[in-house]
């Protein structure tokens, strides 16, 4: 069965906390798992969790600090400890290269083949590889160590239109010869095109954005996504501490999602100066901003993937 939602292995900042883990995020994806910034304790989390190793096909790091990448050791060796057979794609910032290849070889294992690895630079970096359902796109964020921020899209598609078929006489081995040439010969010799038997079908985008000020960056990722996982490291209050540390406020992260068109805004990564009765400020600063959903996580939650756009059917032809 395709499944597609966020499991919140952890949800805290710098300093993890008795309610909230370090960082650590599972996309599930039809079926391929991108494992974002797994923190220190990541393994039991996803055991608590319920997920396995065999359940990541990705592990997307996006900075270099301890809370995004200390738990990369744990989770390569069980990957390897597990005698997981597909392939790993590890995608980091090429300029942590040394940071990775020492958290990658932490100790002594029997070590896997199946990591393959994906170091990004530059502004941008698109990775679309074969046979994955999605494209992956890293963008340059602004943090005082170089950071980038991920964007996960899913090709447009088109959605057949049974009452259009069955108006031009469209049935049978016709219908998929439609779908793979865009046109069909019918036995009367006229011609019935796609476009007149299908509607668009927007693919779904999801954003990922932790450590950051506001920037070019952050708009390109979250233009018009489903889902925008986005940190919120402080509250408004605290904003000049933001600037100065390179993060986000949850009002400013409700202003992003406003002027990116979103449609679910998910808060994360909140300092440990804050307490539990805190929290609400968090979300109603963020909803001052955004008029959509939002969500204010906790460990272990599991956020579905909001249902695909609606699109308008084109005008009968």
């Amino acid at each position: 069965m395709s499944v597609r939602d966020l499991i919140v292995l952890g949800s805290a900042s710098a300093v993890p906390t008795k309610a909230r883990n370090h960082n650590g995020y599972l996309l599930r994806w039809d079926g391929q798992g991108v494992l974002f910034d797994p923190g220190e304790g990541t393994q039991r989390q996803m055991a608590h969790a319920g997920v396995a190793a065999h359940d990541v096909t990705w592990i997307c790091v996006t900075h270099f600090h301890g809370d995004h990448c200390l738990g990369v050791p744990g989770i390569v060796q069980r990957i390897a400890r597990d005698g997981v057979e597909h392939p790993v794609n590890a995608v980091f910032p090429a300029s942590g290269a040394q940071y990775w290849e020492r958290l990658r070889h932490a100790s002594a294992f029997h070590d896997t083949e199946v990591i393959r690895e994906w170091p990004v630079s530059g502004d941008r970096t698109a990775l679309d590889l074969e046979g994955a359902p999605f494209s992956l796109v890293a963008r340059r964020l602004s943090h005082p160590v170089e950071a980038y921020g991920y964007r996960v899209e899913e090709p447009d598609g088109i959605t057949m239109l049974p009452e259009r078929l069955a108006a031009n006489g469209v049935r049978g081995p016709l219908v998929r010869e439609l779908q793979e040439r865009g046109r069909v010969t019918m036995p009367d010799g006229g011609t019935v095109t796609l476009d007149e038997c299908s509607t668009p079908r927007p693919g779904q985008k999801v954003a990922f954005i932790m450590d950051t000020r506001r920037c070019e960056g952050v708009r390109d990722l979250a233009d018009g996504v489903d889902m925008l996982v986005i940190e919120s490291t402080f509250l408004d209050e605290d904003s000049p501490l933001a600037a100065r540390f390179g993060h986000l406020t949850a009002g400013q992260a409700g202003r992003i999602a406003a002027d990116a068109g979103a449609r679910h805004l998910v808060l994360t990564h909140f300092s440990e100066r804050y307490r539990a009765d805190d929290e609400h400020r968090f979300a109603d600063e963020a909803a001052a901003e955004f008029g959509g959903e939002v969500t204010l996580v906790h460990d272990l939650d599991r956020i579905p993937l909001p249902p695909r756009r609606a699109a308008k059917p084109r005008p009968p032809q």
